[in-house]
This record gives structure tokens, C-alpha cells and sequence, in this order.
């Protein structure tokens, strides 16, 4: 009976709309693309167990004002953060460890440095590399994640490039997450001298799988709470643990579509962004037979 009255409590603060999120039934936004729900992530989905814990973060953090010790248990806190994804991103660049990801993650470079002027537009320039991926023999696309606020959770949308790879001899499929600007979704006002060095060990490009990507998230949104409240200043919605992982982990439509929505236009030809006057090329130019790895 204890245990009934306690899941009750828990669940009683949320309503209909929210467990849906919580448990990854809530359907994506109505976009071009394969629609997928955050269940469709294998396990890269944050759990039940996580999202109800930070709600209920969230909730006593609202009644019980911040208190610490002292100012060098808040720095060795952030900097313990820091050596954990140091590690993680040791045993995610383990050469041994994951070939095609380290393939990956060359395309992924050589095809940003071949578009590196469009890099100011980001949406333009996140396809571009996306297109490039798909030429040298990747599964690659658009991954377009929105969200609805709730439960203490920030309304939100994201895109990011994902990467499907199929195992011929397994019969199993690894997708693997690309963030072209991965770092500077974590910056925080008056950051601590910890969080600016747990900061610069974020890669500035993000390439690997799910289980990674996650645990990243929630140790540097960890991180990002603690170096705030020594400074005395509230965590922002955007950039808490559950606003976070909506960005990878939520309801996403998946996209090959080379232009964004917003560019399409009737008129074919060259355009005129920003002052740059820019010209489409067929990538066999750009590739110039010289990246093309098959891949699969």
C-alpha cells in the first residue's frame, strides 16, 4: 500500500500531456520527413526514472534556497565532472574501439572545412555537410526535434545531423549523433574557473552514438547547475538536464531534404545571402573523386 501511495505522489504533479513526454509517447511536429517518437532512439532515450527525478528537482528546488560548504568542495564537484567526460570521450576515441566513427568523424571535418564560408548560416550549412555525408557513401540526414513546455520543462526545437549505419553481417543498424557546434550549446553566464575548463574538454564537433552523447549532457548540465548557484544565479530553463537531452533524445523528424524550407523558392539559380553571392555545385565537384569512401 506505502508503495502505491508513493508512485501516486509522484505522478499526481503531472498531468496527462506530461507523462505522455515522460514516457515517450508524444508524437512529433507536423514537418516534411520520416516522423520518429523519442521512444525510437533504441535506449538513447532519457529514462522514466531520470525525467521524473529532475521534475522533482525542479520542483524542490523552488522551496529550498541553494547551501554549500565551502568554495573549494563546488570547484572539486565541477572538476570530478570534468575528469568523467574526459573519460568518456577517451573511450569514445579509442581507435580500436568504434572504425566507422572514426571515419565519420574525418568526412565530417573535411566536408565542414570544404563549406566553411556558409558556416554563419548555420541551417544552410548543417545541410550542406549533410548532402556531402550522403555523397561519400553515409546514411546521413536531418534530424528536426521540437517540443511543447511542461512540467517545468521550456517549450524548444533543434536540428542536428544523424547518421545511420548498417551492419551487413549483424543485421543491426548504430546511429550515430553530429553536432556541428556542440560546445557552445553548454555556455552559462559567469561560468567558474572549473566549468570554463570542463567546457573546453567539450569537442567543438560532436560525432558518436547515444549512450555517450547522454551521459555527456546530463554530467556538464550537472556541472552547469553547480558553477551557477556558487555564483548565486538560477539555472535557465534551456539549459537544465530535460531541456537538453529534448534536443537529441526527443520526438524527431528525419530529413534528406538538401535545402532548408525556408530557402525554397520558385526561381532556380544562382542567390544572394548576406552580401555573399553564392552558386550551387554538384558535389561530384566538390568531392572531386578524391573523399568517396563506400561505406556500405
Amino acid at each position: 500500500m506505502a508503495s502505491s501511495v508513493r508512485a501516486k505522489r509522484v505522478t499526481d504533479p503531472l498531468n496527462e500531456k506530461v507523462k505522455a513526454q515522460l514516457i515517450g509517447h508524444q508524437l512529433s511536429y507536423v514537418s516534411s520527413g520520416s516522423e520518429y517518437s523519442a521512444a525510437a532512439v533504441d535506449d538513447d532515450s532519457p529514462s522514466l526514472s531520470e525525467l521524473v527525478h529532475d521534475f522533482l528537482e525542479h520542483e524542490l528546488s523552488q522551496a529550498q534556497p541553494p547551501s554549500y560548504d565551502s568554495d573549494s568542495e563546488r570547484v572539486d564537484t565541477v572538476a570530478d565532472s570534468t575528469e568523467l567526460i574526459e573519460d568518456i570521450l577517451r573511450s569514445t576515441a579509442n581507435g580500436n574501439v568504434d572504425l566507422y566513427r572514426n571515419l565519420l568523424l574525418t568526412h565530417v571535418l573535411k566536408s565542414m572545412e570544404m563549406f566553411s564560408r556558409l558556416r554563419q548560416q548555420k541551417s544552410v550549412f548543417r545541410r550542406k555537410v549533410m548532402s556531402l555525408l550522403r555523397e561519400l557513401g553515409h546514411n546521413a540526414a536531418i534530424c528536426k526535434t521540437k517540443w511543447s513546455s511542461s512540467g517545468g520543462l521550456t517549450a524548444g526545437n533543434y536540428e542536428y545531423i544523424d547518421v545511420v549505419q548498417s551492419d551487413s553481417y549483424t543485421s543491426t543498424q548504430n546511429r550515430y549523433f553530429v553536432d556541428l557546434d556542440f560546445a557552445a550549446e553548454f555556455e552559462i553566464a559567469r561560468p567558474t574557473n572549473a566549468y570554463t575548463r570542463l567546457s573546453a574538454t567539450l569537442p567543438r564537433v560532436y560525432v558518436g552514438k547515444g549512450e555517450e552523447l547522454k551521459r555527456i549532457v546530463k554530467v556538464t548540465c550537472d556541472a552547469a547547475k553547480k558553477s551557477l548557484k556558487s555564483k548565486d544565479l538560477t539555472l535557465p530553463p534551456w539549459r537544465k538536464n530535460r531541456h537538453m537531452q529534448n534536443k537529441w533524445f526527443g520526438p524527431y523528424k528525419r530529413t534528406v531534404n538538401p535545402i532548408p524550407a525556408a530557402s525554397l523558392s520558385p526561381a532556380a539559380g544562382p542567390s544572394v545571402s548576406n552580401g555573399v553571392k553564392c552558386r550551387c555545385i554538384g558535389f561530384d565537384d566538390g568531392v572531386n573523386g578524391r573523399l568517396f569512401v563506400r561505406t556500405r
